[in-house]
């Protein structure tokens, strides 16, 4: 994965996150080569999972910029809900929508991209549960695998892991070419 070597990617932490849609982006993000920062509400705190294994974040939301990365991946389980209440986390991931990164989210991720504003018109998918959510946002959701639109990738739950990865690897190595 030549092509990635180096990019910068955010992965947003918060607590009752899905373990393996945080740690298996950032652990094969990192054999690529790539620079990855776990951002959270707030710097150097410990979120524990749905399963009670914590990640400790690089950085706060409110300290980094739309502009420190690439990408930004949004993992699911119940993280994504509390994600939201975070104005800075928002904001960072309605900014980098803004400038085109390339934005991942995984099960309830999209629910961040909901609160963006961002996904009008714009097809994607996530768990079954937050179809509404994501349709009343005025997206076109589908049920597969993996669904890439441009910039945006998304996948329903921890079995499409290894498509969600295929489709940001995609996506990422289409921004470096820009």
């Amino acid at each position: 994965m030549e092509q990635v070597k180096g990019k910068r990617v955010a992965v947003l932490v918060e607590k009752l996150y899905e373990d393996l849609e945080l740690w298996y982006p950032v652990l094969r993000l990192r054999e690529a080569g790539c620079k990855v920062t776990i951002v959270g509400p707030k710097a150097g705190e410990s979120y524990a999972s749905k399963h009670g294994y914590p990640a400790k974040s690089d950085a706060a939301a409110a300290e980094v910029k739309a502009d420190d990365f690439d990408a930004i991946i949004i993992p699911g389980g119940y993280s994504p809900d509390h994600m939201r209440r975070c104005r800075p986390m928002v904001d960072l991931v309605t900014k980098a929508a803004h400038q085109g990164k390339v934005l991942a989210a995984i099960c309830h991720g999209p629910w961040m991209l909901c609160s963006t504003k961002a996904i009008e018109g714009r097809r994607l998918t996530g768990f079954f549960a937050i179809r509404d959510d994501v349709e009343n946002a005025g997206a076109v959701w589908e049920d597969a695998a993996c669904v890439r639109d441009g910039n945006l990738v998304t996948s329903r739950t921890p079995d499409d892991l290894p498509a969600f990865m295929t489709g940001i690897f995609e996506a990422m190595t289409e921004s470096a070419a820009r």
